[in-house]
């Protein structure tokens, strides 16, 4: 890790959607982050993530603090990727700050989707995206890697069930059944004898699924699971979903 922070520390990070025939544009902010903040000029190299995947180094051709320009010198694919695809449906919490938080932690680790759902026992109904793609963006650059995940518009959880029902993907949701006849295995089992490498996690609200919820999930092939002994707020079980997928493939 101690590595990893050193790297952090030399290697400056640019993004950008406006990526075309080998030129590479910066947007306002990071513009002016990369000429009044840090001095970059004409003929400077630089590095730009797009987003999906892919580091640009790039020699700066237009060093106004508006609207950067620089020719792309070389791009390497699947920098700073991750072994699997993770899918995180997460109810919004009811201070919005924490939702945040999480996004950007989880980041930081490794995840590819974040689809805000919302439940039946839901406190918090909207969520505006904007502001989390803004956070992921500055997550995946501080951590190193080139892509950031896609946001989806918010669902509600029987929307996003549906959504899922016919994917191939590892499906699991973390719900707190009262009976004692639901089997619920460890995230840490699951992950550990599943073979492929496409995995959705939904976690419920502060007041949890509604078992008409958690039993529509499992019907559409929903795995029940626990995160340990511990009861878990919604944003730090997320976030150990995220760890324990991290974990398993590292």
């Amino acid at each position: 890790m101690y590595f990893c922070a050193l790297n952090a520390r030399k290697m400056e990070l640019f993004y950008s959607k406006d990526i075309d025939a080998g030129i590479c544009r910066l947007d306002h902010d990071e513009s002016g982050h990369c000429i009044k903040v840090l001095r970059h000029k004409c003929g400077d190299q630089i590095n730009v993530i797009d987003g999906c995947g892919t580091l640009h180094t790039c020699k700066i051709t237009s060093d106004s603090h508006k609207a950067v320009e620089a020719v792309i010198l070389k791009s390497e694919e699947n920098w700073g990727s991750h072994p699997y695809n993770l899918h995180l449906a997460v109810c919004p919490t009811k201070n919005n700050d924490r939702y945040e938080w999480f996004a950007e932690k989880a980041c930081e680790i490794g995840f590819d989707t974040l689809s805000p759902i919302i439940g039946e026992h839901s406190e918090r109904r909207v969520l505006k995206i904007q502001r989390v793609e803004k956070i992921l963006v500055s997550a995946a650059k501080q951590s190193l890697k080139a892509t950031v995940p896609t946001v989806n518009e918010p669902a509600s959880v029987l929307e996003f069930i549906r959504s899922a029902a016919e994917t191939d993907a590892l499906k699991l949701i973390a719900y707190c059944f009262e009976d004692e006849e639901t089997p619920r295995r460890s995230i840490k089992q699951m992950l550990d004898s599943y073979h492929g490498s496409e995995i959705i996690v939904m976690i419920g609200p502060e007041g949890d699924f509604s078992e008409k919820e958690a039993r529509t999930a499992m019907e559409a092939g929903f795995i029940p699971v626990h995160l340990g002994q511990s009861r878990l707020r919604t944003e730090t079980a997320a976030l150990t979903a995220a760890a324990a997928t991290y974990f398993r493939y590292m």
